[in-house]
């Protein structure tokens, strides 16, 4: 079986099934890919706050690819295994104005810069963030003719956002166009469940998969398998702080948790509630704790006690 590379030089930002190919591959084959951060340089490690106010939304997520997959036809289920996925020593978040969970309550852009190492993301020296790198964009051409954003997930996967899918996970796309046409990018050093600020810890990085075919799986969307023997999350050592709300909208319930949360933060942990957004988005994990119980469902943010650092 080959193994190829793809550099960070050709990336595109959009889904297309009419987008010509970068590499053609067989099924086994093990592709490298060079991936940009999501705002494909915009956003630079010497960037003020003030860059996120004005980002030019067509090149964010920029994508390796695509890939052409040989044999790969519409019913098939492409298998992906991620084996590897290395940063580069830099990545950021931010609170971009009227984007992200609570993005109409925060009128001014900020920047959060991160050192990234072998095992942590440092928000600040004492609060360290596991290194549990993903992909937040990851998929393959849609059936439909024309060209999408890739701003919302799709069919076709997408921005998935799916922070467990870290090295060792299988993760099974539906082919819905010859070859398949995967592309992938907008890699995490670290997410919260929900994304809530809009924001993983953006980083570049290069990326190990190996591709096989499943012929005949028809499944419908994205499904995959998390290593065994490993942890949702290294986080979970140290218990967590849980802040909950209750009502009948899901994403009403997200939003007051994550705003929970931010006043949690801002007094117990001494940073701005902008900080405290982008903490959010890195570590906290959303969850939904309770939906059969009319008319209210249970929303918690659950905030890992262990990226806390003492003494």
């Amino acid at each position: 079986m080959a193994t190829h590379h793809l550099d960070d030089t050709q990336p595109h930002a959009f889904w297309d099934h009419a987008y010509p190919p970068r590499l053609r591959i067989q099924p086994g084959d093990t592709v490298v890919f060079e991936t940009l951060e999501a705002s494909a340089g915009q956003v630079r490690p010497d960037s003020p706050s003030e860059v996120l106010g004005s980002l030019d939304f067509a090149y964010i997520h920029p994508l390796t690819g695509p890939v052409y997959i040989e044999d790969a036809e519409p019913g098939d289920a492409l298998e992906v295994e991620i084996v590897s996925i290395k940063h580069k020593g830099w990545g950021w978040n931010g609170v971009i104005p009227g984007f992200g969970l609570l993005g109409s309550e925060f009128s001014e852009p900020y920047l959060h810069h991160y050192r990234i190492g072998d095992t942590y993301c440092e928000f600040r020296p004492d609060i360290l963030i596991p290194y549990e790198p993903f992909c937040g964009v990851m998929g393959v051409a849609p059936r439909e003719a024309g060209r999408f954003t890739t701003i919302p997930p799709r069919e076709n996967a997408g921005n998935i956002d799916i922070r467990h899918l870290t090295p060792g996970s299988k993760v099974f796309f539906p082919v819905l166009v010859p070859g398949a046409l995967f592309s992938c990018g907008d890699c995490h050093s670290a997410q919260g469940d929900g994304e809530v600020n809009g924001t993983g810890i953006e980083t570049m990085m290069s990326v190990t998969l190996t591709f096989t075919l499943r012929k005949g799986a028809n499944i419908p969307e994205l499904r995959f398998i998390t290593p065994p023997g490993k942890k949702l999350t290294v986080a979970d050592e140290g218990g967590y702080f849980v802040t909950t709300a209750h009502g009948p909208d899901l994403f009403t319930n997200a939003q007051q948790a994550i705003r929970y949360m931010i006043d949690h933060l801002s007094s117990e942990y001494h940073m701005t509630r902008e900080q405290a957004f982008c903490l959010c988005g890195a570590a906290v994990d959303l969850k939904i704790s309770e939906i059969v119980d009319a008319p209210n469902w249970i929303v918690s943010a659950y905030l890992p006690l262990s990226i806390f650092r003492h003494g």
